[in-house]
């Protein structure tokens, strides 16, 4: 069973009262100023039932928030797959250095920002691909576009300020970016725009991503408090991420 903290539960019991009410303006609002980076770890944005090979899932609130998701056009019986546009079944594309993949991958993500669309591209992602935060662990790159789909909200950004090499870890490419919208639990809670950091190990033999590993900048008790009491970001809570700087991104050039 999930270890609760006494805030954790305090949150749970406020969160519950909230997400039966009908939506209210206050989700709406939002504030831009100056945030100081700072890589803690993160409350996950996907739900159990998201993905049917969860491994593990341990966070008791964003497990009880789970059951207040809104469903799916296939869930309610409509005959659409939202991410029925992607071949998972594509052929792997070859192995290339890990700067020229970390500079594809960002030229991708830029364009699809995945992170909270679920639109990936799965040639660059191996079939033991695995995603693992503090409190889920899951297996294979069409559960989580999937999971993302479905817990994101549509306005949601994955504003990517970066991706490179990570030069302190070997075989990785660490990415940085920027989330904001919201998430589809109850009526939608909107949350504060923070930063994330995104970890994606890549195989040495076969080139493809096989592990992704996502970070935040503030703690889940600071997110959750803000998406439930917006007028408290800044004062109580942390101020949201700055916007981030449009960036020109080029496909890098195919060698011949």
């Amino acid at each position: 069973m999930a270890y609760l903290s006494p805030l954790s539960f305090l949150l749970l019991i406020v969160a519950a009262a909230v997400v039966s009410l009908p939506a209210c303006s206050s989700f709406q609002t939002a504030q831009t100023r100056t945030l100081k980076l700072s890589r803690q770890q993160h409350t996950p944005l996907f739900s159990k039932d998201d993905m049917s090979n969860v491994d593990e899932y341990r966070n008791g609130v964003t497990e009880f928030l789970s059951n207040f998701m809104q469903r799916t056009p296939q869930e309610a019986g409509e005959d659409v797959d939202p991410l029925g546009f992607i071949d998972f079944s594509a052929p792997k594309v070859g192995k290339m250095s890990l700067e020229k993949l970390a500079a594809t991958l960002d030229a991708e993500l830029y364009e699809k920002e995945w992170f909270v669309t679920g639109n990936v591209n799965p040639i660059y992602f191996g079939d033991d691909f695995q995603f693992q935060d503090p409190d889920v662990k899951l297996t294979g790159i069409e559960d989580y576009a999937r999971g993302v789909k479905k817990t994101l909200c549509e306005d949601s950004r994955a504003q990517i300020i970066s991706c490179e090499v990570n030069t302190a870890i070997p075989n990785t490419i660490t990415v940085t970016w920027r989330l904001s919208g919201g998430v589809n639990i109850g009526p939608g809670l909107q949350i504060k725009p923070y930063i994330c950091y995104t970890d994606l190990t890549v195989d040495e033999v076969t080139g493809l991503v096989v592990f992704q590993e996502d970070k935040f900048d503030i703690p889940g008790w600071d997110i959750l408090l803000s998406a439930l009491f917006p007028f408290l970001i800044g004062k109580v809570t942390a101020p949201p991420a700055p916007e981030v700087e449009p960036r020109v991104v080029k496909m890098p050039v195919e060698e011949k």
